[in-house]
């Protein structure tokens, strides 16, 4: 493997079947594990690649490593469900609110708000949500405009990465009952793994301050970060297409050295049915993340009794394959992992942001911040893609192994005025998810800074966070 160093963070690696570009300051690409360039040429091996990078939070996944952005022409290029990952649509929403960190700094209020929340999002796994005047099949096709009108919130349609996905809705034909059934009842839950809702702090960043109040943020404002996907619906989709892509594989001869990483032409039957079944999930994604911050507004309000105002500030996705125009062709851009963060004037901005480009939403961990970036122009070198978080550091399995409760407690502050409160009355039960679990956020922001890909607008502190039960 010889590298390139094209300075301001930016690698290019060159690996038997291609080139691999990593955005990464020295630290975290020092600290990269060698099986993270093996699955990087095995993806490298798809024919007719056009690009192919790593953000900084890039750690192996299966089939693909997340933190991953691979293009091929929509004329005669290649999808692939391992490079979108099983959790179709999975992203991040951020909700402003009127309240103040003053407002919420009691941990009794936190605590009653926490509760009432649990009232209205389903955070138990097995539990589903009672939004029975929702028809499941609409939202599939007609994403957050399938919602009755008491569900909407301030720029639930126009500030969002996109609100519909138009497709072939006739594929949804081929979906088996029994992922119809998973689904249903699971419009507005949160789901487990890395998912969650959090209450957090902002801080403006000195530098972009004019942007922050363009977009609405003041320091000590709350927001709410959702951080979810397309539940059963994407998860069955991506299980099926998986094993579907496996044997098509198998019957045309082809072949690669990780049997978890499937593909197929775009022009095939089968690469266009994946397709448009996974526009349908990312429907059912954006729907949920809005479901989910509706229940939140009703258990905050009723904690506070008062109505508290929220507001949609952004809705991105980080796992999906989307048709963009970059120098005027037609490309298929996956994102494992990776987030879309769009300059000032670029044409797919929604029109809220077509002034200061849209806001890039990035979550750390339980007790780090998190950030909201904006894309820059020199973002156009990797496909305008950038981290989609922290990135694990370490398993489950290892983190459990070597991480200890005392440790955990240490970092959420426990005791102090200062304690990050959580939905969960123990915090072994979700130690895994732990900060010591993840890369270090401030580094890998830097990294994207440095890169020149994006820049800071606000910092956000959390100070209680919601997880699966």
């Amino acid at each position: 493997m010889s590298i390139i160093d094209h300075g301001n963070n930016h690698k290019e690696t060159k690996l038997k079947h291609g080139s691999l570009h990593i955005f990464a300051n020295e630290t975290v690409f020092d600290r990269m594990e060698s099986r993270i360039f093996e699955m990087a040429d095995n993806n490298l091996r798809i024919p007719r690649v056009q690009y192919m990078s790593y953000t900084p939070d890039a750690h192996v996944g299966v089939g693909t490593c997340i933190g991953t952005t691979a293009v091929w022409s929509m004329n005669d290029g290649f999808v692939s469900p391992s490079i979108v990952g099983v959790d179709i649509g999975c992203g991040m929403r951020v909700h402003l609110t009127n309240l103040t960190k003053d407002d919420i700094q009691d941990k009794s209020t936190r605590r009653a708000m926490i509760d009432a929340i649990e009232k209205y999002v389903p955070t138990n796994e097995k539990t589903t949500s009672n939004y029975d005047d929702v028809n499941l099949k609409d939202v599939l096709t007609e994403g957050v405009h399938a919602l009755p009108e008491k569900y909407y919130i301030d720029g639930m349609s126009d500030r969002v990465e996109t609100s519909k996905f138009n497709y072939n809705k006739d594929y949804l034909n081929d979906v088996p009952e029994k992922s119809w059934a998973r689904a249903k009842g699971q419009l507005g839950t949160l789901g487990g793994g890395n998912h969650f809702i959090e209450l957090q702090a902002i801080e403006i960043d000195p530098k972009n301050r004019e942007t922050a109040e363009k977009w609405g943020l003041f320091d000590g404002q709350i927001v709410i970060m959702i951080h979810s996907g397309s539940r059963a619906w994407g998860a069955s989709l991506g299980r099926i297409y998986t094993n579907s892509f496996k044997a098509i594989m198998g019957a045309w001869g082809v072949s690669n050295p990780d049997p978890q990483l499937v593909y197929a032409p775009v022009n095939t039957q089968e690469g266009q049915q994946y397709i448009n079944l996974m526009y349908s999930a990312l429907n059912f994604a954006v729907t949920n993340r809005h479901l989910i911050a509706y229940g939140v507004q009703k258990g905050i309000s009723e904690a506070l009794n008062k109505e508290v105002r929220f507001s949609v500030l952004y809705d991105l996705m980080h796992n999906y394959a989307l048709k963009e125009f970059h120098q005027n062709q037609p490309m298929l851009v996956h994102r494992k992992g990776a987030t879309r963060a769009l300059p000032a004037g670029h044409f797919l901005n929604p029109k809220a942001y077509k002034e200061t480009g849209h806001p890039a939403l990035i979550p750390g961990s339980m007790a780090t911040a998190s950030y909201i970036m904006v894309g820059k122009d020199a973002g156009v070198k990797n496909f305008y893609s950038i981290c989609h978080g922290a990135g694990r550091v370490r398993s489950r399995k290892a983190t459990k192994q070597m991480i200890t409760v005392d440790e955990f407690s240490q970092s959420m502050k426990v005791g102090t005025d200062e304690e990050i409160l959580v939905n969960h009355r123990t915090l072994d039960a979700i130690l895994d998810e732990c900060p010591q679990a993840y890369k270090d956020v401030d580094q890998i922001i830097d990294s994207i800074v440095g890169a020149n890909l994006a820049e800071v607008v606000a910092k956000c502190h959390p100070m209680a966070v919601l997880k699966a039960l």
